[in-house]
């Protein structure tokens, strides 16, 4: 599997596949939770505080995948419906979070300032370990930007927060609506005035490539943990089918955009293969 032609830009899925959402979210939520069980001044109501006792890292686990799934559901739905009202990534976060604590029956365990100020962790999370060098090595010959859902407010914050040196920020929100709708894909493209075929799609999710792929880019797969929303067999099939052009598999050391930055004939500084071994 190769690209078929030369890219000049790299386009990146961020959630998942260039930050690890699920392990920076649970951590927060489960610190919060401590932190109000705690505190002196916190009034929680009896069964609140009893749910919440009960809590573990597992189950704010469980909260997490949940907060993320509203998202999916959410973005999608828009993307299908342009007659569906406009709402940013960071409204949602706010307003499923507040929904998910009551069905959790954890209502009141923090206050909306508090719900409010947790629901922004999705402007902190940490970077994947392979992810700031993987970029740096890319943006000596290709121009590299986030194509996320993430409001651009999120992913400046994100840029800042992970050190990731994407050269451009591009977000779903630049164009009305969200992933997979084509009018991302071929926007993206158009803000740095390319030919699509000239831009590469980056994702750990097969669903967003495959949206990608339909409208002209070619694809990369980085495989993360946990990630991939479709079932082995389908992933399987994908594999097989050959439409993926790079597909770069956790088999490979675990070194994602590092990997795709060798596979797509980036030489390295002097010295930068011993600074990578060094801090595996």
């Amino acid at each position: 599997m190769a690209l078929t032609t030369p890219p000049r830009a790299l386009f990146f899925d961020v959630f998942g596949t260039c930050v690890d959402w699920r392990s920076t979210v649970t951590q927060a939520l489960n610190a919060q939770s401590h932190a109000a069980l705690n505190s002196a001044t916190a009034s929680l109501a009896s069964r609140v505080r009893l749910k919440a006792s009960d809590m573990t890292l597992a189950h704010w686990g469980d909260f997490a995948q949940q907060w993320r799934n509203s998202y999916k559901t959410f973005t999608r739905k828009l993307a299908a419906d342009p007659a569906v009202p406009w709402k940013s990534v960071d409204e949602h976060h706010f307003e499923s979070l507040k929904e998910l604590l009551t069905q959790w029956e954890l209502d009141g365990l923090w206050s909306d300032e508090e719900v409010r100020a947790l629901s922004l962790v999705w402007h902190r999370l940490d970077p994947w370990s392979d992810s700031a060098q993987g970029i740096t090595l890319l943006n000596r010959l290709f121009w590299t930007a986030t194509l996320s859902n993430g409001n651009v407010s999120l992913l400046s914050d994100l840029k800042v927060h992970s050190k990731i040196p994407f050269t451009h920020l591009l977000s779903a929100e630049l164009f009305g609506t969200y992933k997979p709708s084509p009018a991302v894909y071929r926007g993206a493209a158009g803000k740095l005035g390319l030919p699509i075929k000239e831009c590469v799609m980056v994702a750990a999710h097969l669903n967003d490539l495959q949206a990608a792929k339909s409208h002209g880019m070619q694809v990369v797969y980085v495989e993360r943990p946990g990630e991939e929303d479709w079932s082995d067999d389908e992933v399987d099939k994908a594999r097989d089918a050959g439409w993926v052009d790079i597909w770069v598999s956790l088999a490979e050391g675990n070194r994602g955009f590092v990997t795709v930055a060798e596979k797509l004939g980036v030489e390295p500084p002097a010295g930068y293969a011993r600074k990578l071994s060094s801090s595996a």
